[in-house]
């Protein structure tokens, strides 16, 4: 019985939606939910389980024996049926979890879908859906280096959304006032030691990118139950949404979503040589955000030590391992070409260099979009301004 239960499982399979897993669409889901009939990938599947079993019953579909009642319940439901439930009214700036997300953004999609039902009752979304919201973060301190309390503000203004932050409770005018247009956030686990849950929030200002770094005074014990902090993340591109929305009311929510906050594509340290082959080669740590090369003394830095507009191919950007009449006991260098300037570059490792320059052609071969050259006229603006 239990051979044919869990064959008449793997033919489930087969059946429309139930390929992927229901909740972050991953390949190949070896788990199943009983109680709900849905399909999972191991990782959903260990979220399901911190649900409680009053929610999600969660088996393995190859390694737990089935009974018979368990399999139709399952064969009568399915990830299909199951999303047309709980998925009725996702947002669609509502970021799904992917395999390279934190945990902490998947966990929190699994319990806003199944424990806290909140694409079944849109009004339970109000913590983040409005475009508005004021709430307390730990910022770290530009100059002194140490996370304080500061009252942040997201507010709807004629012209779209800005984001606010106080030095004092009291305090009426903000310590910083940003447009949320140039904003864009993301998660930095691995950079802010004090909470694995912070956020980076980056945003353009007199002519650079400045990074403020941000995690949430949860009441709870700081751990990855962090709900306040995903909150904010969502709030800000909810309110990025709205804004897209009003702007261009006939385009496709889809289309509109595209692009709301979008994760970097590479970080890490390389060494970086000066302007002049004399200077040297120094420890940078680089960040590369979408067609935006950053690079800074640390990964906390406010602010990046130079700025790099990556380009595409045919307007004079490349990429080559090596670098031209430069003698170094570096082994694993390779030269970032622009029209400006080449940067010659070094990694630790051989799989540290081809990943790099794996990330500089895959930009440099793809067509900018409008929006990247609105990035690059604000990087030769700034450009013309230092000159």
């Amino acid at each position: 019985m239990a051979d044919r239960n869990r064959a008449t499982l793997l033919e489930l399979l087969n059946k429309p939606g139930n390929n992927v897993c229901a909740d972050c669409k991953s390949p190949d889901p070896e788990w199943v939910s009983v109680n709900l009939g849905a399909f999972l990938c191991p990782e959903c599947a260990g979220c399901h389980r911190n649900l409680g079993t009053h929610i999600s019953r969660v088996r393995s579909i190859k390694l737990d024996n089935w009974e018979d009642d368990q399999v139709q319940a399952v064969a009568e439901l399915g990830n299909e049926v199951v999303n047309q439930k709980y998925e009725q009214f996702l947002p669609a700036y509502y970021k799904r979890p992917t395999k390279d997300d934190p945990e902490l953004l998947r966990s929190e999609f699994v319990k806003a879908k199944y424990s806290r039902q909140e694409f079944i009752y849109p009004d339970r979304q109000t913590a983040y859906c409005s475009g508005i919201k004021e709430g307390y973060l730990y910022k770290r301190g530009r100059d002194d280096k140490g996370f304080k309390k500061r009252r942040f503000c997201l507010t709807r203004k004629l012209n779209g959304h800005t984001l606010l932050y106080f030095i004092k409770e009291k305090d009426t005018a903000p310590k910083s006032e940003i447009d949320l247009d140039s904003v864009n956030v993301v998660f930095a686990k691995d950079k802010i030691g004090v909470n694995p849950n912070g956020l980076q929030i980056t945003y353009f200002v007199n002519g650079q990118t400045r990074s403020l770094f941000v995690y949430a005074d949860d009441p709870k014990v700081m751990t990855k139950e962090n709900k306040e902090i995903v909150d904010w993340y969502y709030a800000i591109r909810a309110a990025k949404f709205e804004w897209r929305r009003i702007a261009h009311p006939q385009q496709d929510e889809i289309e509109l979503a595209e692009g709301l906050t979008t994760d970097f594509t590479l970080e890490g340290w390389l060494q970086k040589m000066g302007p002049k082959k004399k200077d040297g080669f120094k420890k940078r740590w680089f960040t590369l955000d979408n067609r935006k090369l950053m690079y800074s003394e640390d990964p906390l830095s406010p602010f990046p030590k130079g700025e790099v507009y990556i380009g595409h191919v045919d307007g004079g950007y490349g990429v080559t391992m090596g670098a031209k009449d430069v003698r170094s006991s570096m082994v694993y260098v390779f030269t970032l070409n622009t029209p400006d300037r080449d940067f010659i570059l070094s990694a630790d490792t051989r799989e540290d260099m081809d990943q790099w320059i794996n990330a500089f052609k895959e930009i440099q071969t793809t067509e900018p979009t409008s929006q990247d050259l609105r990035q690059k006229k604000m990087y030769d603006q700034t450009l013309a301004m230092r000159k």
